[in-house]
């Protein structure tokens, strides 16, 4: 198939469970974050060169990359740790006023969340986002609303944003849970 006219239809694959780690140097401020794999995350303080690292939060959150199951086309999500929902906290984040323009249409408004810092780190591209929202559009049961995703670089400030991260309670998991019923 001409994968420049596929009409794509997308699913996740290479999916990895595991965890962000944002860390703050309490000596220069700045903060940083990873992704862990590691079942429990780690949370001990450490110094690397002249920063002194300490854990400010941990989120459960998952990594994959996108395949087009009609052209077989894979887009690679190296660059996104997960994804936010907006909550509506600051009144001056370009989020929030997405968030508020979209919210009588039940356009939900979501944050695709990258590495920080920001300046320092390769981001989500433009197109890389569309096709996440594509994504998350063509699974919809509601025909009644629909998502919209922006990158985290619209986020006024990213250390005091209330937006909530995405994860499946039970992801971590390795084991299934027991139906105790």
């Amino acid at each position: 198939m001409d994968k420049g006219k596929c009409s794509h239809r997308w699913e996740m694959e290479n999916v990895l469970y595991g965890y962000i780690i944002t860390e703050k140097c309490f000596k220069c401020d700045k903060v940083s974050n990873y992704f862990t794999l590691e079942h429990t995350p780690p949370l001990e303080e450490y110094r690397d060169e002249e920063h002194f690292w300490n854990v400010m939060k941990s989120d459960q959150s998952f990594k994959f990359n996108l395949k087009c199951t009609e052209c077989e086309t894979v887009v690679d999500y190296e660059e996104l740790l997960g994804l936010m929902m907006c909550t509506g906290c600051d009144k001056d984040c370009e989020v929030d006023v997405e968030f508020k323009k979209l919210e009588a249409e039940r356009i939900w408004v979501y944050v695709a969340f990258g590495f920080l810092p920001i300046e320092e780190k390769v981001q989500l591209s433009d197109e890389k986002i569309k096709i996440l929202e594509d994504y998350f559009n063509q699974r919809r049961r509601s025909p009644n609303s629909s998502i919209k995703i922006v990158s985290h670089t619209k986020v006024k400030e990213i250390s005091t944003c209330y937006a909530e991260v995405i994860k499946d309670v039970n992801m971590v998991s390795l084991t299934a849970e027991e139906d105790i019923t």
